[in-house]
């Protein structure tokens, strides 16, 4: 399962780490593991095309990504990405996986 960790700093998102495998299918196969990996890579390089600095990732044991700036570009970037993952969520709920953790 893919496992989305969101952590919100006063209702903002400031950090997305992103962690597992969807295992719905085979690897290079996997139409959900391809969803999120272009959803979140389409929205990362988006940013980071608009604004060098508006955010920040390192990939590790999976991609823990820091959101920098506050501005409306980035924020309308980051909400698409979620509103994506949700989607995907929706449909693929043994294979994917959103929390919220509120850092107040």
């Amino acid at each position: 399962m893919i496992k989305v960790k969101l952590t919100k700093k006063g209702g903002i998102i400031k950090n997305i780490t992103v962690k597992g495998h969807a295992l719905y299918d085979d690897f290079g196969k996997d139409i959900v593991c391809a969803a999120v990996s272009s959803t979140i890579i389409t929205s990362v390089n988006a940013s980071l095309l608009i604004d060098e600095n508006s955010l920040s990732y390192e990939e590790n044991s999976g991609l823990d990504i820091e959101v920098l700036k506050e501005d409306e570009v980035t924020t309308k970037i980051i909400n698409n990405m979620i509103s994506n993952l949700l989607e995907l969520e929706k449909a693929y709920p043994e294979n994917i996986q959103i929390k919220e953790e509120n850092n107040e």
